[in-house]
């Protein structure tokens, strides 16, 4: 089986490095402008046998499952960093619990102070609200740290490509938290649709039943004495002051605001467009337009909305136009009839790509239970159990996962194996998702130009690519 190459998913001259520069924007007016990477310390590979020290942003929550698995698999814990006391005291007793020493562990409300006192830290993982992810992340980078990044790995555009410039200048590993990623069943799928069974695939439809937390919503009134738990002014961290509302932005009903999330866009494709973005080698989007949307105002994500991208050629490939629906929209049975014929309903979330030979139909979250019908078969069936798909006619060449995302981080961290969701794959389909995070709030069709990291024909939408930083918190 051949080892997977992690330049297999570089695409395209868009998204090639020169884009990663300094740039203008011509007619559009916008000028992209990128820091000049000052590098720190050296990045740290520990030999296999050795253990990774690793600092955690984002204790609880999603922050949790992150950091636990590495913890379990014998890697120091040797700082531990939330913007809320609890998660923090909870994983102190864990890890006395274990038998280790956590008086040892230092504890901090601010990841910048953690990172300026802790120059032991092999790896970072950052699993906070999404504008924290950059700032966090990079800052940790330039310090020579890997770093393990909760999906969306950023909230814009420009934070996206100067986290790959950055993660790239300094030699780091990185992963992104799509945890499927590391499923078997995904992996298979896509380089099965790699291959061309497909044919000439044009469209493609992905869906989702999130947003399961608060959007479509204003910004509420007044304010609320702050919990002496939390440290505020770190949860905002680079995004404009506001007051504390209790229940309304922590825990986790942050995810709906444009200062702190990205929705039910970023949130979920991260998951449900990786097979399709994989297995189609989808480069940049050329066009972005937000078809309908339901709940739009100027604080939060829509309710409800339906999302076409359109990406550009690839080799034998066309164009393809890649419909997102969110808040439980679904594509119409009538695209789909043999899945419905084979699972008796359109699954409550997944994805459907549509070739000239045949479709694949996706009905999880991770894209590793594929079905397929070629368009002389009547029914779906199980990518798994189709003859034509067997291992001796089409070969394996991505290799397999054992362990799943974590270890597979603290792995590479050791140089003994790559991440399968590392910047080359991670900041070319987050880019996509980001510009239509940006339809969701902009009207009308969006021109994007990915060399130039501008939008063509929209000021208000290129105001949108780059993030808000409040002074004190730039990275």
């Amino acid at each position: 089986m051949m080892r997977y190459n992690r330049r297999d998913f570089i695409r395209g001259s868009a998204l090639a490095a020169a884009s990663l520069v300094a740039g203008g924007c011509g007619t559009c007016g916008t000028a992209v402008r990128y820091p000049e990477v000052s590098r720190g310390a050296a990045p740290r590979f520990r030999k296999p046998g050795e253990k990774l020290n690793i600092g955690v942003v984002g204790v609880g929550g999603k922050g949790w499952n992150d950091w636990m698995p590495m913890f379990q698999h014998g890697e120091n814990i040797v700082a531990l960093c939330d913007v809320d006391r609890g998660p923090i005291d909870k994983a102190l007793a864990e890890i006395a619990k274990a038998g280790k020493d956590a008086s040892q562990v230092k504890c901090y409300s601010d990841y910048r102070k953690m990172l300026d006192e802790c120059k032991n830290l092999d790896a970072v993982t950052v699993s906070t609200p999404d504008h924290t992810h950059a700032p966090a992340a990079i800052r940790a980078m330039k310090q020579g740290c890997h770093v393990y990044v909760q999906k969306p790995l950023v909230r814009t555009i420009w934070e996206a490509r100067y986290f790959e410039q950055v993660a790239k200048a300094c030699g780091v590993v990185t992963q992104m938290g799509n945890q499927g990623s590391a499923n078997n069943g995904l992996r298979r799928n896509a380089e099965l649709i790699q291959s061309g069974i497909l044919g000439k695939v044009t469209e493609v439809h992905v869906w989702t039943n999130r947003p399961v937390w608060p959007q479509g919503i204003g910004r509420p009134e007044g304010s609320d004495p702050v919990p002496a738990t939390l440290d505020w002014d770190c949860f905002l961290g680079t995004a404009p002051v506001r007051p504390f509302k209790a229940g309304v932005y922590h825990t986790f009903k942050w995810r709906g605001f444009f200062d702190f999330g990205t929705g039910a866009f970023g949130d979920m494709a991260c998951h449900t467009m990786n097979l399709p973005f994989r297995g189609l080698r989808l480069g940049a989007v050329e066009e972005a337009e937000c078809i309908r949307i339901e709940g739009k105002n100027n604080e939060t994500y829509p309710n409800k909305s339906i999302v076409r991208l359109t990406y550009a050629a690839r080799g034998f490939q066309p164009r393809v136009n890649l419909y997102w629906y969110d808040g439980n929209l679904k594509p119409s049975a009538d695209i789909m009839p043999k899945v419905v014929a084979t699972l008796g309903q359109v699954p409550n979330t997944g994805c459907l790509i549509i070739g000239s030979k045949g479709m694949v139909c996706s009905t999880n979250d991770y894209g590793g239970d594929g079905y397929i019908a070629f368009n002389d078969e009547a029914k779906m069936k199980a990518m798994s159990k189709h003859e034509a798909l067997r291992e001796d006619v089409i070969p394996a060449k991505f290799r397999p996962n054992k362990n799943g995302q974590y270890i597979e981080f603290v792995e590479a961290c050791k140089g003994q194996d790559v991440c399968f969701s590392d910047v080359d794959h991670s900041v070319p389909m987050l880019e996509g998702m980001l510009v239509g995070c940006i339809a969701q709030q902009v009207p009308g069709k969006l021109v994007w130009n990915s060399r130039k990291q501008a939008f063509a024909n929209n000021a208000a939408a290129n105001a949108l690519v780059k993030p808000h930083i409040r002074a004190g918190w730039e990275f």
